[in-house]
């Protein structure tokens, strides 16, 4: 589903969003234009759990994925990476792999390789 909105009630909207799956760390959002893309975490920087690894790093390597999607579409590439990296975070949560914000005990290096 698509949401369009100007940014201040987009942010609200998508924070919204995130807490009713559970976390801000889990849900990347995209800021999109007929000639560019900025895909992000919903969270931001979280400042004040940063250098602590417990920072869940799942919205992050979604929003990569939206962006790599995006590039090959835009480029006429073969794409699916955005695919491949939600299978990746789809097994991962259902193996409990879990960072604080959702209730686990996993760090942020331990989602990141799990993941990989």
């Amino acid at each position: 589903d698509v949401v369009v909105a100007p940014n201040l009630y987009g942010d609200i909207l998508s924070d919204g969003a995130a807490a009713l799956v559970g976390s801000l760390g889990l849900i990347p959002s995209a800021n999109v234009g007929p000639d560019f893309l900025l895909a992000e975490p919903v969270h931001g920087s979280a400042p004040d759990i940063a250098g602590k690894g417990i920072v869940n790093p799942i919205a992050t390597i979604r929003a990569v994925g939206m962006m790599v999607d995006w590039l090959c579409a835009r480029h006429d590439q073969e794409g699916g990476f955005g695919l491949r990296i939600e299978d990746a975070v789809k097994v991962t949560l259902q193996n409990s792999i879990h960072t604080p914000d959702l209730g686990g005990k996993s760090s942020t290096t331990d989602v990141t390789d799990y993941l990989c």
